[in-house]
This record gives structure tokens, sequence and C-alpha cells, in this order.
């Protein structure tokens, strides 16, 4: 930890680092693929365990199979947003790949976010992708054996809360197909 950042005072103080010199740094190799920049503050990615990566691996493959055409789903695609760039851990985007050849997407339909080691930090992107107006965040946190879905986006954060228990269903309600329990997932 840096000490240096432990008052509010001091935290009032620091730079923050805007999108275009974050994507400046990155093209001149003075950042590495190994932060992302959230509300103008870099931040170091965590290493992803293996119980991470099955997770992301099994929510894209439903994710997949409940959407129609028009959309496509993405893992730790950076979504450029006013102060931030983001990589969720999975995504729906609206439209084709193609789309995005030569920029990142600026919003998403569906985001989700997988906290092993990064709770806080998970829970605190909930206001960066309600600004970007994300319609719906799911939060897993297998570690406290619960999942969170915001929903109804606004520049005040999300307007609904909801948080389920391993055994109990949630769905999304722009993909409905797209129902998750945590329990099966884990096993």
């Amino acid at each position: 930890m840096i000490s240096v950042l432990d008052t509010p005072e001091a935290r009032q103080t620091v730079y923050p680092l805007t999108v275009e010199f974050y994507h400046e740094a990155g093209r001149l190799g003075l950042i590495g693929d190994d932060v992302e920049l959230l509300e103008g503050v870099l931040f170091t990615k965590m290493s992803k365990s293996p119980m991470h990566q099955s997770l992301a691996r099994k929510l894209q493959r439903l994710l997949e199979n409940a959407l129609p055409d028009g959309f496509f789903v993405d893992r730790e695609c950076p979504i450029t947003c006013a102060r931030s760039e983001p990589e969720p851990d999975v995504a729906v985007f609206a439209g084709k790949i193609e789309d995005y050849e030569h920029h990142h997407p600026t919003t998403a339909e569906l985001v989700i976010e997988i906290a092993i080691n990064t709770l806080q930090r998970d829970r605190s992107k909930a206001a960066v992708y309600a600004e970007a107006g994300i319609k719906e965040y799911w939060l897993f946190e297998p570690e406290n054996g619960s999942l969170v879905l915001f929903q109804h986006p606004a520049v005040s954060g999300y307007g609904t809360r909801s948080e389920f228990s391993p055994n109990e269903e949630a769905r999304s309600s722009l993909f409905p197909g797209f129902a998750v329990r945590l329990d099966p997932l884990l096993t």
C-alpha cells in the first residue's frame, strides 16, 4: 500500500490521468497491459485464478447461447468511458465484432465481473458502468457465495441492486435466455 495516499487530503491532490493520456502512454510503451484506468487512476490488474477463468468461460458460453442476432460476447475488452477504461471479465456488445476494428466500445449492454481478490474494486466499478449507460452489471462474488445484479443505470449509479444467494436464479431482463444460479457454476 502506498501510505502517502492514506489521507483524504493527499488523495484530493493526486493528478488524475485522462483516457487520452492513458492511450498515448500505452502506445509509447510507458505502461503495460497489466493495468486498467478507473476514475483517472491506474490500477494493476490481478492475475486470474483457475476458478476465475473457468467461471468466465462458463458465463461466456451461457451468454453466447442466449443472445439474439445483432449482439456478441467478448472477454476483457476495454470499454472507453469518460474517465475510465475498464476491462470487464465478460461483456455483451450490440453490433458486430467488425464495428470495433478502429476504436473500443464506449458502452455495453451487459457486463460481468468475477470478484476473486478484487471485491472492493469490482463493487466500485458499478459507478463507472452506470455512468457509461451499461444496462446490466452482474457481479459474481464466488468467495461470498453471492451474485449481485445492478440494473437501471443513471449518472448517479444504478437504480436497482438485487442480491442472489448461490441457489437462487438471476435472469437478465435484456436477454431472458440468460439465467444463472451460482451453485452449478462453482461445481
